[in-house]
């Protein structure tokens, strides 16, 4: 155990690490906030949907509740099915907006995209010119208990994509 821990010591000596924080580095971006605040916009309006679908389907129920003991049993049927559908075309409703190949899926996957590959560019072209073998996300790794801020490239990252900080 103890000459695995020596050998990766010095494998590590011999390679160059950063970190960037990926928390900063997309608050500075003009175009991620505006990606979110669509996405919420897009999020709200189809929760909107949904939830008056389900709105619907509770109101059939509730009416059903009260007619029940008019109804023949082809009529309760007929309103159970109806009450059933609705609450079935909410459902679909929101497995195709929230599920996990749903609408909104799709659309932030088409507006955060294209960010993080400038990101991801922007964070490979410098590690390139100074020769990193490892660049860490600080934000997303629980893992990173302390980083020298001499290694934080999240600045160098934000100048290079054109974003003052």
């Amino acid at each position: 155990m103890v000459a695995i821990l020596a050998v990766t010591a010095l494998t590590a000596h011999a390679q160059k690490f950063a970190l960037i924080d990926m928390e900063y580095i997309l608050k500075n971006i003009p175009a991620y906030e505006r990606a979110n605040e669509q996405l919420n916009q897009v999020s709200k309006k189809w929760q909107a949907e949904v939830e008056a679908l389900n709105t619907e389907a509770q109101t059939l129920y509730k009416n059903y509740q009260n007619e029940v003991v008019f109804l023949s049993q082809e009529q309760k049927k007929a309103k159970q099915e109806a009450i059933m559908q609705k609450e079935k075309e909410a459902s679909d409703l929101k497995k195709k907006y929230f599920g996990p190949e749903g609408e909104l899926f799709k659309k932030r996957e088409s507006l955060m995209t294209p960010i993080q590959d400038e990101i991801y560019n922007t964070v490979k072209d410098i590690s390139d010119l100074r020769g990193y073998s490892l660049v860490l996300d600080r934000a997303s790794d629980a893992g990173i208990i302390f980083g020298s801020p001499k290694i934080d490239i999240s600045n160098e990252v934000l100048s290079k994509m054109g974003y003052s900080n």
